[in-house]
């Protein structure tokens, strides 16, 4: 009896939906949703993206890989993911769960994304997604992470963001020259999107 139970609690703490929501109940604060996202959220978020011309990707908030595995099936052989996480949880997991050398989970803060792309040699991102629920974050880290982003991402690449409350466009429009927004009902709750562009100054 007691290996059967040892079992299924091994299979229970690999399955993402239980490290979702494992995640969820210890920091809720720092995870926007209690479900995962949809299919097609994500690839309505992710439809803009130029993935010829993109060498490395970087992610806010992982969780348990929603968006992770997504984005290498679409990534080239020659670009990298790096998924950033306050949660060890959810880093532990993605990097004994996702066996793929363009692949890094850092266990650390957004805000610190022009010093963590450094360090994995590189000057800039081509493109940041986050699902972090900025509203909730605590004062002025909303900003700290919107202004770290716009710096680190290259002229011709966005920050895509998903929300499920539009304020998120007040921690991001200072920093972005053109902010286009979207809106997928086919989700759990349904999500407010925002692809914040950065464009070469005007002539």
């Amino acid at each position: 009896m007691k290996g059967r139970i040892q079992r299924r609690h091994d299979r229970r703490t690999a399955s993402p939906r239980w490290q979702f929501l494992r995640g969820f109940f210890k920091n809720p604060v720092m995870v926007g949703s209690v479900i995962p996202s949809s299919r097609v959220l994500i690839d309505k978020m992710l439809k803009p993206v130029d993935w010829k011309n993109t060498k490395l990707f970087v992610e806010y908030g992982p969780g348990v890989g929603t968006f992770t595995r997504p984005i290498l099936d679409k990534l080239g052989p020659d670009a990298m993911l790096i998924a950033i996480d306050t949660n060890p949880d959810f880093i532990d997991f993605l990097s004994h769960d996702i066996d793929d050398p363009r692949f890094v989970a850092v266990h650390g803060s957004a805000a610190d994304v022009e010093k963590i792309v450094a360090e994995h040699g590189f000057e800039h991102a081509d493109y940041v997604l986050s699902g972090l629920p900025f509203s909730t974050l605590p004062p002025g880290v909303g900003e700290a992470i919107g202004s770290a982003t716009s710096r680190v991402i290259r002229t011709g690449g966005a920050f895509l963001v998903y929300q499920f409350s539009p304020k998120v466009r007040d921690f991001i429009a200072p920093f972005f020259e053109r902010i286009d927004r979207g809106f997928e009902w086919i989700n759990v709750p349904p999500a407010t999107l925002f692809w914040a562009w950065r464009e070469a100054p005007a002539a």
